[in-house]
């Protein structure tokens, strides 16, 4: 039997790979001749360019700036003319010295500094997955880096020149943004007012912000004859969908979507007979766009049963129904002490593992309806 084990990070504590890896010790002691296959994915944040490697893309490192201005040691993954770039690999929250934010002046200048390099090397299509910002920059520190100017300092200014330099150097170049937000650039539902404060932001800076981002929306605009500040998910990344959508012309897609035809997921099913998903918390945010409402999305239209593991369930299991979930496993049904979960998941996901395999695998092909 052939089990699939699709899931995301468990954020904080294990890789999407560490995940795979324990449930599938756990299924296979139940269940010695399973096949269990590992298929790390994401949503389009932290984990994108893990996920692009696993299945198959080759790592480029590079040395960029991080969102402060220092070096980070990063990178894109290549397969063929396609490059992944992972903007929460170098332009993230997790890159931030020392964890401490810098809401006013975060920059995604080496975000910009890794696609300008895959497209140097030749790169025809862009991969962009901007989960996990640490920037409100509006995108000005990527277009700066991929226009040539040799600085991440922010302004409002949009010469004719830079424009000119984009057009040129992404001639040709297809940009495919992974964005699961709505939000437009600027106001209410904007980039600072919604997402400022989760990095670091109070409200008078929050309003610093939300005035930058309309000057910067001026700017392009009067640079390139149209105003995109409006458009759903201008606002994702601090503003990098708009810069994206105004200025590098690109397509805004779901993540999952996107990762999961990276890693060839719809041919990953073929002959599977469970897929096994799951997130570190399952909660609102699971059912719109996350990865295991792909995943489950995606195994249901196939015909191939799905079951979640987490670390916590906060969803009630008709609402798991309704995205395609059969079943779910959760850290906290075998170990109800939360920092325990938090600091000793491995061994928890192989019982998780253990049970879901004698739940779902050690009935007869019959009673599961599959023969």
């Amino acid at each position: 039997m052939r089990v699939l084990v699709a899931s995301d990070k468990f954020k904080g504590t294990l890789t999407s790979a560490e995940v795979a890896e324990a449930v599938g010790a756990g299924v296979r002691r139940v269940c010695p001749d399973a096949t269990v296959v590992g298929v790390p994915v994401a949503d389009g944040g932290d984990g994108t360019l893990a996920a692009a490697v696993a299945s198959g893309y080759t790592l480029v490192p590079m040395v960029a700036s991080g969102p402060t201005g220092e070096p980070v040691q990063s990178g894109y993954a290549r397969s063929g003319n396609t490059a992944v770039v992972e903007l929460a690999d170098v332009s993230g929250l997790v890159r931030l010295p020392g964890g401490v934010p810098a809401p006013l002046t975060a920059t995604t200048y080496g975000t910009g500094e890794l696609i300008a390099a895959a497209v140097d090397a030749g790169c025809t299509r862009i991969v962009l997955g901007i989960g996990g910002s640490a920037s409100t920059d509006g995108g000005r520190g990527l277009i700066r880096a991929l226009s040539g100017t040799n600085s991440p300092l922010r302004d409002k200014l949009v010469p004719e020149s830079e424009v000119d330099a984009l057009r040129r150097r992404l001639h040709g170049v297809e940009v495919v943004v992974a964005c699961d937000v709505d939000n437009p650039l600027t106001g209410p539902r904007g980039a600072a007012a919604v997402y400022g404060p989760q990095k670091g932001a109070d409200p008078r800076q929050v309003a610093e912000l939300d005035a930058e981002l309309a000057g910067w929306a001026d700017a392009v605009a009067r640079a390139t004859g149209r105003d995109l500040r409006d458009t759903p998910g201008a606002g994702a990344a601090g503003g990098v969908g708009f810069a994206a959508l105004a200025l590098l012309d690109a397509e805004l897609r779901p993540g999952i979507d996107l990762v999961l035809e990276m890693v060839r997921f719809s041919e990953q099913l073929e002959g599977a007979e469970l897929v096994i998903t799951g997130e570190g918390a399952l909660d609102e945010q699971t059912l719109h766009g996350k990865a295991v409402a792909g995943v489950a999305a995606s195994a249901h239209a196939s015909g191939v049963p799905v079951v979640a593991v987490c670390g916590v369930n906060r969803l009630a299991l008709d609402r798991l129904h309704g995205i395609g979930v059969s079943a779910v496993c959760a850290l906290t049904d075998v170990e109800p002490d939360v920092e325990r979960c938090i600091a000793e998941p491995r061994p928890l996901l192989e019982v998780l593992g253990e049970r879901i395999a004698a739940a779902h695998l050690t009935m007869t092909r019959r009673e599961r309806g599959i023969a």
